[in-house]
């Protein structure tokens, strides 16, 4: 029997521990066939990054990502969905975002993970500055036309 999926949505500055989201989500269920995770970090670009900040409206953020988790739920088969979105001051190698989905089937669990990413990466209400190593002045990143690309698929 396929239980209801109730999205799971968190902002915070805290790290997250992947496995233990996954077992969360997923452990003991036996109608979960599929579990997708995606996890975004922070890179270095090239040694020149020392630090990312992200900033966010901490109650447009929970409402957007919660509507189109909401949304995700309704358009795919899932058993279980968690969305993590990290803010504050973010190093190099460290966890900014995590995505997981699960479903009986592969093809829902991973068509709603690239949905989520997707709008995760273009419309989310979160704004970036980066913080280069060598004492450069910090500056705001700026969207790319790609990601708004890639939204327009769904």
């Amino acid at each position: 029997m396929t239980l209801p999926c109730v999205p799971h949505v968190r902002v915070q500055a805290e790290d997250f521990d992947v496995a233990a989201e996954i077992e969360r989500l997923a452990g003991g269920r036996r109608d979960v066939g599929a579990v997708v995770t995606f996890t975004g970090r922070c890179r270095d670009e090239g040694g020149r990054l020392a630090a990312l900040e992200i900033e966010h409206y901490p109650a447009m953020a929970d409402s957007q990502i919660n509507r189109v988790a909401q949304e995700a739920a309704r358009r795919w088969p899932l058993t279980g969905l968690t969305i993590i979105h990290r803010f504050g001051r973010i190093e190099p190698g460290q966890n900014i975002v995590l995505v997981v989905t699960a479903s009986s089937h592969r093809k829902a669990a991973f068509e709603a993970a690239d949905f989520l990413m997707d709008y995760l990466k273009s419309r989310a209400p979160f704004w970036k500055k980066e913080h280069p190593v060598q004492g450069e002045p910090a500056r705001w990143v700026e969207a790319k036309g790609e990601d708004e690309e890639a939204l327009k698929r769904w």
